[in-house]
């Protein structure tokens, strides 16, 4: 198994803004890819947010970075975050 935490900060004021796509990739990945064991989002506070994110093997991992979906709505994120998300890939042991 590989799991993936994704911290996003944004700006100030636009967390409505963001949560509104991001919801929209949660429940994308969740209905369209066999390989995602667990992906959510969470809200750390007013401005940083946490996906967390568990996928059965790296190849699953490469299907959702590949879809166009995640693509598109990561973009569409990228205008309300303030920096490029620390991702962290982790292996299950």
């Amino acid at each position: 198994m590989i799991g993936v935490i994704a911290t996003i900060n944004i700006k100030e004021g636009k967390g409505s803004d963001f949560e509104a796509i991001a919801n929209q990739l949660v429940e994308k990945v969740n209905t369209n890819e066999e390989g995602v064991v667990y992906y959510d989002l969470y809200k750390q506070d007013a401005t940083t947010y946490v996906f967390l994110e568990r996928y059965t093997d790296e190849a699953a991992l490469g299907i959702h970075r590949g879809t166009d979906y995640f693509k598109a709505l990561g973009a569409k994120m990228g205008a309300f975050m303030t920096g490029a998300p620390d991702v962290k890939v982790l292996e299950s042991v």
